[in-house]
């Protein structure tokens, strides 16, 4: 795989161009991600984000473009072992197995051979962040509600021992005091030294915890910056948060 230097990049992609089948979706998407931060993107529905975080993951088809992952390029790397290399990603839609428990749930992380050595420690990890998956452990996670569930999922891709941690539309359908918990969570997460790359429609919170930020409309990048710069721009604001 080739080097490339990163200055404290992650992860990065370049020109990246993707297509569900002759329908292109990305446009020489290019985004770069800094070891130990909050990368949010951000865009209206139909704008590419899940493709985005699919074509990082493997699950999409390029054309051209690269992506690199701690200086080596991962573009060619099979989708099943992308995971093994420290890049996990949450989808939307939380996917628990809801026939099995909460914490066989949980341990499905430990599936990566690089997790397994610390499946114990980030079982307790996740049990300290989500008090309630240690009581009910035991239940069924169908059982489960939806913010639950989500607890859930979250809890299995930190068992994976994630280097940079992808989540697809964190909140989506929950209620909004439960949406403040996990943000909070996320924030905790991201301070043990987790990457974090989030989709979000929530761009109010998500805004207030990134450090950085794209903005994707129609396939294409429009603008990025960090976390003062959207606050700053008059037409984000208005845009995106009614202000």
């Amino acid at each position: 795989m080739k080097k490339i230097s990163v200055q404290n990049n992650i992860l990065e992609t370049r020109s990246i161009n993707a297509f569900y089948g002759e329908l292109q979706i990305l446009w020489d998407v290019s985004i770069e991600v800094k070891e130990g931060k909050i990368t949010v993107i951000i865009g209206s529905n139909g704008a590419g984000k899940t493709t985005l975080l699919k074509t990082i993951s493997g699950l999409t088809y390029r054309n051209k473009g690269s992506i690199f992952f701690e200086g080596q390029e991962i573009s060619k790397i099979k989708p099943h072992k992308i995971p093994n290399l420290g890049i996990i990603h949450l989808p939307e839609g939380r996917g628990v197995f809801p026939n099995m428990t909460v914490q066989e749930n949980m341990e499905l992380g430990a599936y990566i051979k690089r997790a397994r050595p610390k499946i114990k420690q980030n079982l307790e990890w996740c049990f300290e962040l989500f008090p309630i998956l240690k009581i009910r452990r035991k239940q069924l996670a169908g059982t489960m509600s939806g913010g639950e569930q989500q607890m859930v999922g979250i809890a299995r891709s930190l068992i994976a021992d994630p280097k940079i941690f992808i989540l697809d539309e964190l909140s989506l359908g929950l209620m909004p005091k439960l949406v403040q918990e996990l943000f909070d969570v996320i924030q905790k997460i991201n301070k043990e030294g987790v990457t974090i790359v989030l989709v979000e429609q929530n761009v109010q919170q998500a805004v207030e915890i990134c450090d950085n930020y794209y903005v994707l409309e129609s396939g294409r990048i429009i603008h990025s910056g960090k976390k003062g710069d959207f606050l700053d721009d008059e037409l984000l604001r208005q845009s995106y948060l009614g202000i």
